[in-house]
């Protein structure tokens, strides 16, 4: 009997070293290897063209250079079967996105629409940069306002530039999350109020134009309409030229680190740490 458990522990032994090395070798098939060399936009899905790549790349790496904080983007086919958020974080720790100990890294993760597949997107944010991006603006705003509607357009760039934008404004403190909330619901009511005030211009120019083709009478028809129309375009290209549209990034300034190159290239992720921070949403 004692030589019998002799002969099967090595078996069992072998069994269990080779079952092991076929569940790393699945993990490492639903999870992209870190990337060689070191990017932090990573286009595995294949949704944006070289030179948005580029444009996306320099801005990151400009921010992250400047600042030790690290925003990776990357898109994949799949998620594998893991949720949306467990995939991100998974991710995110397997890479260390973020510097250690600062543990400032943000994962932007997009799975995008396919005939039988809904698109997925979601933000990972770092230990370190929880309270500056909090769960509830990630979710009202960065994904439902900057980004799902440019992704239901299929437009993936402007969405994940847009998105890009904000967190390093939040990150590097331009304003704060409470500000930019605030100010997307300015803009909200700002439109409201735009769509109202087009309405009651146009009604002027129209009793404008009527008053001119009432004074014209007893003169050309023809020549007096053609004023009064005129007059009335004038006025209303004068009235609308003055109307201001506004968005958050009129008080923000912008974030500095736009459209440039970054002076340098990207030196690689330095093991920054997640703890669950972050919102993600579907289209």
């Amino acid at each position: 009997m004692k030589n019998y458990k002799l002969k099967i522990l090595p078996t069992l032994l072998l069994f269990l070293m080779a079952l092991s090395f076929c569940l790393v070798s699945i993990a490492q098939e639903e999870f992209p290897a870190r990337p060689e060399p070191p990017r932090l936009v990573n286009d595995f899905a294949g949704l944006l063209s070289s030179e948005q790549q580029s444009q996306l790349e320099n801005k990151l790496v400009g921010f992250n250079l400047k600042t030790s904080t690290q925003i990776a983007i990357v898109t994949v086919k799949s998620l594998s079967g893991y949720e949306k958020a467990d995939y991100a974080f998974k991710l995110s720790e397997r890479w260390g996105i973020g510097q250690k100990g600062k543990n400032n890294g943000i994962l932007i993760l997009v799975k995008p629409k396919y005939d039988t597949e809904k698109g997925e997107v979601f933000v990972a944010v770092g230990y370190g940069l929880e309270s500056v991006v909090p769960d509830a603006v990630a979710r009202q705003t960065l994904i439902n306002k900057e980004m799902l509607p440019a992704f239901k357009q299929n437009d993936y760039f402007t969405g994940l530039d847009r998105c890009a934008d904000v967190l390093i404004s939040l990150t590097s403190g331009e304003f704060t999350a409470e500000q930019y909330v605030k100010s997307n619901n300015k803009e909200g009511k700002g439109r409201k109020s735009e769509s109202n005030g087009s309405f009651i211009v146009i009604v002027i120019v129209m009793i404008i134009i009527f008053i001119l083709k009432r004074g014209s009478n007893g003169r050309s028809h023809g020549i007096g309409s053609t004023k009064g129309i005129l007059g009335g375009l004038l006025l209303m290209n004068m009235l609308g030229g003055n109307r201001h549209h506004g968005s958050w990034s009129d008080f923000s300034g912008g974030s500095g680190f736009g459209g440039g190159s970054s002076g340098g290239g990207f030196g690689g992720f330095g093991g920054g740490s997640f703890g669950g921070g972050g919102a993600g949403g579907s289209w």
